[in-house]
């Protein structure tokens, strides 16, 4: 196996979960907590951008990278996060509020 084939065959093992797919069957969502959203740029989604979740006190949790289509998702306890995301198109975030289930939020970025 070339160089290359093996780099590819490790980074596409590295990989985190495809942020678009639906939440798994197994999800209870009356009893657990999920974040989820899309970064955008003047109403464009971003791909690629990462998106950090930060607890109340603004300490670093959990960092996803957006999928093509912009989405990000987290699994976290119910409370109030901050959502930091920085893309080459810009910067920023959002507060939520999350409660059991699923919680959607839309990041925007500013240049």
């Amino acid at each position: 196996m070339s160089a290359l084939a093996q780099h590819q065959q490790v980074a596409a093992g590295c990989a985190a979960p495809d942020q678009s797919a639906p939440i798994p069957a197994s999800v209870d969502l009356t009893k657990e907590t999920v974040i989820t959203g899309v970064v955008t740029v003047d109403g464009v989604v971003v791909s690629g951008a990462y998106v950090r979740l930060l607890d109340s006190s603004g300490e670093f949790t959990a960092e996803v990278v957006t999928s093509p289509e912009g989405v990000f998702r987290f699994f976290a306890a119910p409370g109030n996060w901050t959502l930091r995301a920085l893309a080459r198109a810009g910067e920023g975030s959002t507060e939520v509020t999350a409660t059991t289930g699923q919680n959607d939020v839309a990041v925007s970025l500013a240049d």
